[in-house]
């Protein structure tokens, strides 16, 4: 059931929409886990992602971490095992 009240909404930065983007273009990860780790909707990525390719969102100039990349692929690993031993 919602919750009373007003819906919260978000508004998402330019830089952090096209940095979620990249990040998902990443080899071996999908886009559930890189919108569980930034803690948005898959939906709301995967639209991104399509802005992106459309030229609305520009992710050329956007450089992705080595840390950042490095710490989405051990949760990505961390996940697998977990979903594993169920």
């Amino acid at each position: 059931m919602p919750r009373p009240g007003p819906r919260t909404t978000y508004k998402y930065s330019e830089e952090f929409k096209a940095t979620a983007v990249r990040l998902s273009e990443l080899p071996g990860v999908e886009v559930q886990n890189i919108a569980g780790s930034l803690y948005i909707h898959p939906f709301m990525l995967s639209r991104w992602r399509k802005e992106a390719r459309e030229g609305k969102i520009v992710t050329k100039d956007v450089k992705v971490d080595r840390e950042a990349a490095a710490e989405l692929k051990r949760y990505v690993a961390n996940n697998i095992i977990n979903i594993a031993s169920f």
